[in-house]
């Protein structure tokens, strides 16, 4: 299904902007005229808008780090009984005054002085929050409740950061690996080899096969680096515009699961996201269709998307969610079996809270095993490489030794 671009006024007269999925641009219209927006523009949106959009939340100058301070003291505040106003007040004393999150906090509190609520006001004055976070927040509001919730986003913005950093942190040891044995190929080839090439040419002898052959990607490195470069860069170009686009990147998203390994670090990692943000929602009283719509914005692999709309399909349809997760195969078993058996006993939350713990753990072994083959592979690919042209270099040298003599 197509993205498009839009721009719209809100009912409170703001320009709003950001890309839906839809059929076609007739039905994006129909669907802000729904929320209440009046329509500006709309355009399919290409890798322009990609940038535009998928850079937003950057754009608004809070880092995620801002995001759970703000959100960690906030419901200290409200815990120790103070109002929301004066919650805020004292949240912006705390906070240094040039930065943007006290400038935020202090449009926030002009609003909730004139009688908008929190959610609201976080939603029109920063796209940084989350959909998940405000209609978390909406959820508190609507039960009266707003520093419990607060203290559950706390707790889920943690764990999330935890999942990330331990994703992160793993892949730091590979790549490194990874760019040093490049660099010391690269380095070989450009300046190492090239100081034996006239000594070689002078000798007037054939050199042996290997040497020919790292003499020849030495000379065609120097000439023509350049066309590595500008390949690397349009690859990367090419790949970025290919994973903007739904029709081609649902096959690139199944392309990635079924990699050995690599598919079941991301299917870890998706059902661990699912099962918490999911399991967070229901517990604050957010109906569950509501909760998968939600859901599905927070998945990136659009194959996993699809068997959440299969999921919110049966639902509606008054069937059981964990039958059409179990039918698509998308979802790890374990993970679908403890949700149909939530369904059955009626203790979803749980069961989901317990998914997400599972396959936390999950993912460490997942990413140990991933290092445990990666380290080696990398480890032989530097000495075969390395190696291979320290030893071309020594058999021609060899090779004009035994000539001169």
């Amino acid at each position: 299904m197509p993205s498009f671009a839009y721009k719209a006024l809100n009912r409170e007269g703001d320009v709003i902007e950001g890309v839906k999925e839809a059929d076609d641009e007739a039905q994006v219209v129909k669907q802000l005229q729904k929320d209440g927006c009046i329509p500006i523009t709309v355009e399919l949106a290409g890798l322009k808008s990609f940038y535009k959009f998928s850079l937003g939340k950057k754009n608004s100058g809070l880092s995620q780090k801002d995001i759970m301070r703000f959100t960690k003291e906030l419901a200290t505040l409200l815990d120790a009984g103070l109002p929301l106003d004066r919650s805020l007040v004292v949240l912006m004393d705390l906070i240094e005054d040039d930065s943007k999150i006290h400038q935020l906090i202090h449009q926030v509190l002009e609003r909730v002085k004139g009688g908008a609520t929190l959610a609201d006001s976080l939603e029109a004055e920063s796209n940084a929050f989350s959909k998940f976070y405000l209609n978390m927040l909406r959820a508190g509001e609507a039960g009266g409740s707003v520093e419990v919730v607060l203290r559950r986003l706390s707790d889920y913005l943690d764990k999330s950061k935890e999942l990330k950093d331990t994703v992160s942190t793993a892949m730091i040891y590979p790549t490194i690996l990874i760019v040093m044995a490049v660099g010391s190929v690269f380095l070989l080839l450009t300046f190492v080899v090239p100081q034996f090439t006239e000594m070689f040419e002078s000798a007037g002898k054939d050199l042996p096969v290997s040497t020919q052959i790292v003499v020849g990607a030495a000379n065609w490195l120097q000439k023509y680096w350049w066309v590595l470069l500008i390949s690397g860069i349009l690859s990367f170009g090419v790949l970025r515009y290919e994973l903007t686009e739904s029709p081609r990147k649902i096959k690139w998203d199944r392309l990635f699961l079924n990699i050995p390994i690599v598919g079941d670090l991301l299917r870890n990692i998706a059902t661990a996201n699912f099962s918490r943000t999911l399991g967070t929602l229901l517990e604050n009283g957010v109906p569950i269709l509501t909760a998968l719509g939600i859901v599905k914005s927070t998945l990136s692999n659009l194959v996993l998307v699809q068997a959440v709309t299969s999921a919110e399909d049966n639902l509606r349809q008054g069937k059981d969610m964990s039958g059409a997760l179990i039918a698509t195969g998308q979802f790890p078993k374990m993970a679908t079996q403890m949700i149909k058996m939530g369904e059955e006993t009626g203790r979803m939350e749980e069961m989901l809270e317990r998914i997400a713990i599972a396959y936390d753990k999950q993912l460490e072994n997942t990413i140990k095993k991933m290092l445990a083959l990666m380290e080696p592979l990398v480890i032989l690919f530097m000495g075969v490489m390395i190696g291979g042209i320290i030893i071309s270099i020594l058999s021609a040298i060899l090779s004009v030794n035994d000539l001169v003599g």
